[in-house]
């Protein structure tokens, strides 16, 4: 209670005042404090966006929540608003503008990872169609499935004799996820497909990879995977970022795995929640970035 306390009042009396007695000193307002003080990333953009947000400025506020195409005008309008000349602070309009960059960016990610995830897979869809058994080629290139629905989709990790079943809870991005692996890391993801079908400690390939884009999704949601990508991309982040993080999870999830020796896949959830720790863990670092 006493923390919430103390919270309130620095973020609604103190942090105004410190503000204002700070400018008076340095002649500098507190975004141009961060722009110069700050290293490039995570570090600097964590920073600009705590302060826009809890700005009682309605220019600053606003910033928050722009599209990609507003970013210049809003960065004009703030250093306008906040009277900052730029003679003095050369590199004050680059620094706000990646970072507005970034922080609409992660929003906009969000949104384009959304829309795929909610779109189902249909089997009526000839590109949908066309991408799963693409999907099987690049993993097993040496075996032709002998129809679409078959027991063999089980040799790649699916539950059932027709994979759309399997794609339910992510939708579409399951797939995509997938598949974006196996045409990028094509024989990472082959490699990985072998280790699965390790006799003792082997597991489902396929729904292991659904499972590693439902735990992507969610630390992409809670906003754990802000740092990251502010570190990795100095701007607008696209949809194959999202794809790449997967790649990762996947990846470092088989290594987790055969390092821990569960007695069996029985066991799955409990050991992905322990990797799902190590992994917000490492998001808690500000200079992180996780990529194969």
């Amino acid at each position: 209670m006493l923390l919430y306390i103390c919270q309130y009042l620095y973020s609604n009396y103190f942090r105004f005042w410190l503000k204002w007695f700070r400018r008076q000193i340095d002649g500098k307002c507190e975004l141009q404090r961060i722009c110069d003080g700050s290293k490039d990333g995570a570090r600097r953009t964590h920073r600009i966006e705590y302060s826009l947000e809890h700005s009682k400025n309605k220019v600053l506020q606003s910033a928050i929540q722009i599209c990609e195409d507003e970013v210049d005008k809003c960065v004009s309008d703030i250093i306008k608003e906040k009277q900052i000349h730029l003679e003095k602070c050369k590199r004050f309009k680059i620094n706000l503008r990646i970072c507005l960059l970034q922080i609409s960016g992660y929003s906009k990610l969000y949104l384009n990872v959304e829309d795929v995830r909610k779109q189902p897979y249909d089997s009526a869809n000839p590109q949908h169609e066309q991408q799963l058994l693409e999907l099987w080629d690049l993993l097993m290139p040496h075996e032709k499935l002998k129809s679409r629905i078959t027991k063999q989709w089980g040799d790649i990790g699916f539950q059932g004799d027709d994979p759309k079943t399997d794609f339910r809870g992510m939708g579409f991005l399951g797939l995509a996820n997938l598949l974006y692996f196996s045409r990028n890391y094509t024989e990472e993801s082959r490699l990985i497909l072998s280790h699965s079908n390790h006799p003792k400690i082997g597991y489902s390939y396929a729904i292991v990879g659904i499972n590693m884009t439902e735990m992507a999704y969610s630390l992409l949601k809670s906003g754990a995977l802000k740092s990251h990508f502010y570190n990795m991309v100095p701007g607008f982040p696209e949809i194959k970022c999202f794809h790449q993080l997967f790649c990762y999870l996947l990846y470092e999830f088989d290594k987790f795995w055969f390092k821990e020796e569960p007695e069996s896949i029985m066991h799955f959830n409990q050991y992905r929640e322990k990797f799902h720790d190590q992994i917000k863990l490492l998001l808690c670092d500000p200079d992180v970035v996780l990529t194969l």
